[in-house]
């Protein structure tokens, strides 16, 4: 086995797939080649960027970090490393329960990761990255950690408190993907709504945006996640005004009712979230909102999901996606709740959440037929071109099918109209090629 060789793979979000980018251009520079996610993993060494959020995404981690250990143990494997949120979390637990890994290291401990493989970490190359999306998208993380105190989520106590990337520092980057060919981003953070607060004693994510904006080749700009509560309003005037601000936000709302709210130390309220839609729908015509629902959080009565349901139905979220609650040790939920809904009544209530947002998704989905819109093509798979609106993140949201009578280009943006919808996709037919 060549030893010049490494196999990445990335579990969990999209701001693991940055940290895991930028680790592989620096190994790039030093002379390794590098793949991320590979179908067949082959390379004598294997380093596993893990996620430790919630219960299966935990569990997936180690079942990855175990299947490889297999490969080690069969010769088939000379070097495994893990790095990322599980390890930041459980290191010495790993260390003790898994010895066959050569080295775990943290969510922050790229430099130390790269020395051990090769060099000292290259400061001159900080913003560069093997980029492992299509190469006209690419994601930007603006900053790192969290401030909020919400009872259920473990982030905070893995990432540390909220820390603003300088603004001239997101600004370079995004002109070096420019360089590369990349001309959509999407703008990420566990908490965008923070950005600046820290850095510049005043939030600064409009500002932000805005300069983004104005930088030649940036096509699209998209956001992810936003936080109801303080939400930075000025923003909603930079994506009514920036033709190249996608109208779309990512805002996770976890619940509505009150109760629940309160348990959750969201610092919302029902009446406040209500408002904070109809604020975002009449500043920003035609924005499209997806958003993150849970269920099942400790004290969460069948009154309180009824809420939950009713919401969904009278919000009509254009994407939006949920999950059960999972204990995590030393969050507030953990040491203050006792975990009293059942397993099974969470996954009942799971089931019956998504199916009244399958019922809306389809509904939406059928008013656009006939409707003209602007996507970009992200690729080619079997008989159709499959591309995005603004309206549409890479993974996780619509793809539109598109039939051509000639070739299309990836990465290019096309005006189509749709000829027919099901539950999450699109059907379209070109109209024009854009310029």
């Amino acid at each position: 086995m060549k030893t010049n060789r490494i196999d990445f793979v990335t579990l969990g979000c999209s701001k693991n797939l940055v940290d895991t980018e930028r680790v592989m251009r620096q190994l790039e520079r030093q002379g390794y080649a590098v793949e991320s996610d590979p179908d067949q993993p082959k390379a004598p060494i294997a380093v596993i960027n893990t996620c430790g959020f919630i219960g299966d995404a935990k569990e997936e981690s180690i079942r990855t970090i175990l299947q490889f250990c297999e490969r080690k143990k069969h010769g088939k494997l000379q070097n495994l490393y893990v790095m990322g949120c599980l390890s930041q979390r459980y290191l010495e637990d790993l260390k003790l329960e898994i010895p066959e890994v050569d080295g775990f290291f943290g969510k922050f401990d790229f430099e130390a990761l790269v020395a051990t493989l090769g060099k000292a970490w290259n400061h001159a190359c900080d913003r560069e990255r093997v980029l492992t999306t299509p190469s006209h998208y690419a994601y930007v993380k603006i900053s790192e950690g969290c401030n909020r105190t919400c009872s259920y989520c473990a982030i905070p106590l893995i990432t540390g408190p909220y820390k603003s990337r300088p603004m001239e520092d997101i600004l370079e980057e995004v002109r070096w993907l420019v360089g590369q060919g990349v001309c959509e981003f999407q703008l990420i953070a566990q908490d965008l709504s923070w950005y600046g607060c820290d850095l510049y004693k005043t939030n600064r994510l409009a500002e932000l945006v805005r300069r983004i904006s104005d930088e030649p080749g940036v096509r699209w700009i998209r956001l992810h996640y936003a936080y109801p509560a303080g939400f930075p309003d000025e923003l909603l005037d930079v994506m009514r005004e920036r033709d190249n601000v996608c109208k779309y936000l990512d805002i996770a709302l976890q619940h509505i009712s009150d109760a629940m709210l309160k348990k959750m130390r969201r610092g919302i309220d029902k009446k406040a979230t209500y408002e904070l839609l109809a604020r975002l729908r009449r500043e920003v015509p035609g924005i499209c909102l997806r958003t993150t629902l849970m269920v099942g959080h400790p004290g969460e009565t069948e009154a309180d999901f009824e809420e939950l349901k009713q919401f969904v139905k009278d919000a009509r979220f254009d994407r939006m996606g949920a999950f059960a609650y999972s204990e995590e040790e030393n969050t507030y939920a953990a040491t203050h709740y006792a975990d009293d809904v059942p397993d099974e009544v969470k996954h009942r209530r799971l089931d019956e959440l998504m199916a009244l947002q399958q019922q809306v998704s389809a509904e939406l989905n059928q008013q656009l037929v006939g409707r003209e819109e602007r996507i970009i093509i992200d690729r080619l798979e079997g008989d159709y071109y499959v591309g995005r609106s603004q309206y549409d993140s890479p993974e996780v949201d619509l793809e539109w099918l598109v039939k051509a009578d000639k070739p299309l280009k990836i990465g290019h943006f096309y005006q189509v109209r749709v000829t027919s919808a099901v539950e999450f996709d699109l059907y379209a037919q070109v109209v024009s090629e854009e310029v």
